[in-house]
């Protein structure tokens, strides 16, 4: 997808879904229509709102790694984009009962990751966006694992532990994302010409969405005051920067200019246009037969 308007926000789509097959705890019940009110989450405390958009990075990031299987250009690298999204589904799984409990729902992790329409996930635009070339995807992939990297180092002092036990698995499986992501760029970068072209492109079109990855929000402000993050999102980016920073320019590349626009909204409800056919895709099994199991 190249960095053109689409992303904009004034104009969001509706999702495909008018209505969704809303199963209960742990996915039982029947089907009733859904409220795309984006106050929902406001009112069940910040706690629980945070956590979702970190559940909800990992869950929409995992789909669209699983994308590559078949489609990278090596067979290894299948395998080791299928593995990276293993371990964004495992974050995720390991957050959304925890969610259900903080938010006082109960509801399991089916319901958060199959039935919810757009307007009520809570992850960034940069997780989101279409699979583009293999370059584009290193470039997502060093951005989002050295917010990770941070992130999860900070959140092994939460006051929760249930996050405090999902981020003590995931900073290793997370050091293995940024190296296996550093390994590209350092190799594409400073490869040969056409390499190094499109792995510049791909970093130029990545800048876009940096900043929301390191935005702070009444949510995530509040969780830190609760105790259950140590730091807040901006307090993370200058080591994650300082990471991608080094490695672009040990690729031989730049880091591109201040862009001219930036991606926002995610953390509200408000995404881009290929959310809607992620979702559409992720979902279309539980929602066509809602309750089954197998």
């Amino acid at each position: 997808m190249s960095a053109d308007r689409s992303e904009d926000t004034s104009r969001v789509p509706r999702s495909a879904w008018a209505e969704r097959a809303r199963p209960g705890a742990q996915g039982r019940g029947a089907t009733e229509a859904v409220s795309e009110d984006t106050s929902e989450l406001a009112a069940q405390g910040g706690s629980a709102a945070y956590l979702l958009g970190v559940a909800d990075d990992a869950m929409v990031y995992a789909q669209r790694l699983g994308e590559w299987m078949t489609n990278a250009p090596q067979i290894e690298e299948d395998m080791a984009l299928g593995n990276v999204s293993l371990d964004l589904l495992g974050q995720a799984r390991g957050l959304y009962p925890r969610i259900g409990e903080l938010d006082g729902t109960d509801r399991g992790e089916d319901d958060y990751a199959m039935f919810r329409d757009e307007r009520q996930w809570r992850n960034v635009h940069l997780v989101e966006q279409e699979r583009g070339d293999f370059a584009r995807e290193m470039a997502r992939m060093l951005w989002f694992a050295a917010y990770q990297n941070e992130l999860y180092a900070a959140q092994l002092a939460s006051s929760d532990p249930v996050l405090a036990g999902v981020a003590g698995k995931a900073v290793k499986e997370v050091r293995y994302h940024l190296d296996h992501a550093r390994h590209w760029v350092l190799r594409l970068g400073d490869g040969t010409d056409e390499s190094h072209r499109r792995m510049q492109a791909a970093i130029d079109w990545a800048a876009p969405y940096v900043d929301e990855l390191f935005e702070d929000d009444p949510m995530s402000l509040e969780a830190v005051q609760a105790g259950l993050v140590a730091m807040a999102p901006s307090q993370l980016r200058a080591r994650a920067q300082h990471v991608v920073e080094a490695t672009v320019a040990e690729a031989t590349l730049t880091m591109p200019e201040a862009p001219g626009w930036r991606s926002r909204g995610g953390r509200d409800g408000l995404h881009s246009r290929p959310m809607g056919f992620l979702l559409a895709e992720l979902q279309h099994i539980a929602r066509s037969h809602p309750g089954a199991t197998w």
